[in-house]
């Protein structure tokens, strides 16, 4: 990419651009749609701050899905900026005094958008994430080795899962993951704290109709209970949605906080590149939130890589609406 040097842009132009930025931003897609960012517009520069009121302080006392999901944010706010013809400088951990700052993002030069950028950027507000089976078509081998270079491009590794056996061990994993989460009535009302009623006009959580009532597919990948006995969740047709799809592993060679906002980034990456081809994805997080289950998986999964999130890709007519806080929740411009 060609970057040119800055023309005298001005303070309206930028202040334009950098508010584009946190608005694509914020359709990033976080752990319980929580949401866990703060932005602030200052001096020609965006500041991304980590809500920590909003980190899921039983499931994730590290903060790890906090920073994935706050790096998701970062690339979309990296794409609209390119999108508009700006060359993105960004500052990861910047301040080792203030560990919620997360990174700072200028405009540093001109760059003409190109096609996959576009491509990429269309899928901002268009992208959902889905939590059931896929259709039975196959997804292209071709699409899947552009995903693996997707990751790759913002320094995480993306592996397709091709043994059936390491399937069925992943999906087993989740299953306990799952099952030992539901016992523990702590990590329940977490996740309850984020499960939206029917009807509910927050603009955070996971809204009733945004899971089916019931979850099948083949080999079985448990799902959050966020329902926790209610009748809550679509009727969606089981019979004609219980493939598994394509099951791979996001994996990064550190376990560091800039390599889970690395993660984030590559994540974001994967899931619009995918979605511009009508590739949606499920998540499965339960067994990496377990540290025994989650070190298991690197040492016999992921050759000793640090696993980030497993996922699951293929072919849906799920069109669920997403929700979302507006950016006048999130955003300060000073």
């Amino acid at each position: 990419m060609n970057v040119h040097p800055a023309r005298s842009t001005t303070p309206e132009e930028t202040a334009f651009a950098l508010r584009t930025a946190v608005e694509a931003a914020v359709q990033a897609p976080s752990v319980h749609n929580t949401q866990p960012w703060a932005f602030t517009i200052e001096g020609g520069e965006i500041r991304l701050d980590a809500d920590s009121g909003r980190r899921l302080r039983v499931g994730d006392p590290a903060g790890r899905e906090l920073l994935i999901s706050c790096g998701a944010a970062l690339l979309n706010a990296r794409l609209a900026l390119l999108k508009l013809g700006y060359e993105p400088r960004v500052r990861v951990l910047p301040d080792p005094d203030r560990p919620a700052l997360l990174a700072t993002i200028r405009i540093d030069g001109e760059a003409p958008p190109d096609e996959h950028t576009r491509l990429l950027h269309a899928q901002i507000e268009r992208r959902r994430t889905h939590r059931a089976g896929f259709t039975d078509l196959p997804v292209p081998e071709r699409l899947v080795e552009a995903l693996v270079a997707q990751a790759s491009a913002e320094g995480a590794r993306l592996t397709p899962v091709r043994s059936e056996a390491a399937v069925r061990v992943l999906a087993a994993l989740t299953g306990a993951a799952q099952d030992v989460q539901s016992q523990d009535r702590v990590f329940g009302l977490e996740v309850v704290r984020w499960a939206r009623p029917p009807g509910s006009p927050r603009g955070d959580g996971v809204p009733a109709q945004a899971y089916p009532r019931e979850v099948r597919t083949d080999p079985p990948f448990a799902q959050r209970d966020y329902a926790r006995g209610h009748s809550w969740g679509h009727a969606a047709d089981q019979f004609a949605a219980t493939s598994a799809g394509v099951v791979a592993v996001l994996t990064t060679s550190g376990d560091s906080r800039e390599e889970w906002l690395a993660a984030g980034q590559a994540l974001q990456r994967v899931l619009l590149h995918a979605f511009a081809y009508g590739i949606s994805a499920a998540f499965h997080s339960q067994a990496l939130e377990m540290f025994h289950l989650r070190e298991f998986l690197r040492q016999e999964i992921c050759s000793g890589e640090y696993p980030q999130m497993i996922m699951r890709l293929g072919f849906t007519f799920d069109d669920t609406p997403g929700v979302r806080r507006p950016v006048s929740e999130v955003l300060e411009e000073r």
